[in-house]
């Protein structure tokens, strides 16, 4: 695994010349050797920081307060999720922090609801607490997902298949949404805890804006990497779901959060997970598999492989894997 995360300039993709695009499809294919990259974006700074204030106004309020916006029965896919529930696969120790999730509704009767009506919730924001949260946050998902399809366009190319391959399987996906408080480990009952131990997403990939304070840690060969983001930039990390379909070609981006001992204090980011539709198989492209890469995995489909890592994670709420 290279140690190396590349910076990319996602606009130079989009605007530049033919050898524009192969320099960047180049380096994303390079850097999502270690299950991450670095781009450029065209999101406004300022409406992030309209995201922030508002997430810091909510994440401040009192738990009882907070809990008004917990959404029952939805697996900690929408709404609030407390302190001490969300569990990486490989421990029993619940991660240091809480939660605020939502997605897009679905118009009534869609197929996917009607389907699917574990995957897919309304959206719970606490609107009565944070005055215009719900529009400012449901625009901000859209945004969002933009980015991730756009980058989308680079992978595929990088994989040999269509530019528009990921267009025909994301849009109506189980996209996810999460705003994550970490507390001060000074506040944490005890130091097994940490914000977030060590795992891999399940998704397609993650998109994450800058957040308030440094901890995201990503697996290298030996040790822990810090990322190192330059500023304004997104961080774009690999899931589950794209190592299944390419083969391992893209391995998933495993990392942890840990508090910074130079930077105490709590820590707010956003992560927003990109999705395949839950009736999408995952079956091995056929350009990522050879006779030096022999086919690893079995078709399975995303939803059937969602529900398998939320019990890992602990999110099932009749079944919870750590009481």
């Amino acid at each position: 695994m290279s140690e190396t995360v590349l910076d990319v300039d996602l606009l130079a993709f989009e605007q530049g010349s033919e050898k524009d695009r192969k320099v960047v499809i180049d380096g994303v294919m390079r850097s999502l050797k270690t299950g991450f990259v670095y781009t450029s974006h065209d999101m406004s700074q300022d409406f992030l920081d309209q995201v922030y204030e508002m997430l810091e106004l909510f994440f401040t309020l009192s738990t009882e307060e907070k809990q008004t916006a917990a959404a029952d029965k939805t697996n900690g896919q929408r709404g609030y999720t407390g302190l001490l529930v969300e569990t990486a696969a490989i421990s029993d120790v619940p991660d240091w922090k809480e939660m605020l999730n939502w997605g897009k509704n679905l118009p009534v009767g869609h197929p996917l609801n009607l389907r699917y009506p574990h995957r897919f919730f309304d959206n719970v924001f606490p609107e009565d607490l944070v005055p215009g949260i719900t529009e400012t946050l449901e625009t901000f998902h859209e945004q969002v997902l933009e980015l991730q399809l756009r980058f989308l366009r680079v992978i595929a190319l990088g994989l040999n298949v269509s530019e528009g391959f990921f267009d025909s399987i994301v849009p109506g996906g189980a996209n996810l949404t999460r705003a994550i408080h970490y507390p001060s480990m000074d506040l944490a009952p005890n130091s097994s805890h940490v914000w977030a131990e060590e795992h891999g997403d399940i998704n397609l990939i993650t998109a994450l804006p800058r957040a308030t304070a440094r901890g995201l840690q990503i697996q290298g060969e030996d040790d822990w990497i810090d990322a190192a983001p330059p500023d304004d930039h997104l961080i774009i990390n690999t899931g589950i779901m794209l190592e299944h379909l390419t083969n391992g070609v893209i391995p998933t981006g495993v990392h942890r959060v840990v508090a910074d001992p130079a930077q105490p204090g709590s820590r707010m980011s956003i992560v927003q997970f990109c999705h395949p539709t839950p009736w999408t198989v995952l079956s091995p492209l056929g350009s990522c598999i050879s006779s030096h890469n022999p086919q690893r995995y079995a078709p399975i489909t995303a939803a059937d492989r969602l529900d398998q890592v939320l019990w890992e994670i602990n999110l099932l709420e009749d079944n919870r894997r750590v009481g």
